[in-house]
């Protein structure tokens, strides 16, 4: 009688250490998510940070591009506004490529030091954040398999589906095109 007792006992601590071992493990990636979107987060707000000196160096040699610089601030401020959501980010950089394909036709400012390092500066954020963006991905994926993956997915009640950070077309996928 006293080993089946025993038996029990070590069952339901075994069953206990597994639900806290489970628990722990979801709010890990639950918290590693998070942290991963705090650094795609800090890359956007250095582009955010670099566009308007971009468009103004621009604005100095093409004044009569004014449309394709309101483009630019207008989704700037848009993707600003809403927090990193993938859809403004997406118009952010189309507009960001147009200003830049506009601006092979102004040699005198692709020549421009501060414009070239200012397109230098946009390249390795572009970079940065598709680096970040990557990981936060991976992330994303692990804690949405913890989360719906049987027998995690008992423990996961109060849990979620984590967004991916997608990019949604082809020329978006590419960081903007950069000439020195």
């Amino acid at each position: 009688m006293e080993a089946i007792i025993i038996g029990i006992v070590v069952f339901a601590l075994l069953i206990l250490m597994w639900v806290v071992g489970t628990i722990n493990r979801l709010t890990r990636l639950k918290n590693l998510v998070r942290e991963s979107w705090a650094q795609v987060d800090v890359q956007l707000k250095r582009r955010y940070d670099l566009i308007p000196n971009l468009v103004e160096t621009c604005r100095a040699y093409a004044a009569h591009e004014r449309d394709v610089f309101e483009r630019v601030v207008n989704a700037r401020n848009q993707a600003l506004q809403s927090g990193g959501n993938a859809r403004d980010e997406n118009a952010l950089v189309q507009s960001v490529n147009g200003m830049l394909a506009r601006v092979e036709a102004y040699p005198e400012l692709r020549s421009n030091a501060n414009f070239l390092e200012l397109q230098r500066e946009l390249s390795n954020t572009e970079d940065r954040i598709a680096a970040s963006r990557r990981f936060f991905n991976a992330n994303v994926r692990d804690y949405n398999i913890a989360i719906e993956q049987f027998p995690g997915s008992l423990l996961a009640g109060g849990h979620t589906k984590a967004e991916f950070f997608e990019v949604e077309s082809v020329s978006v996928r590419e960081a903007p095109r950069v000439t020195i």
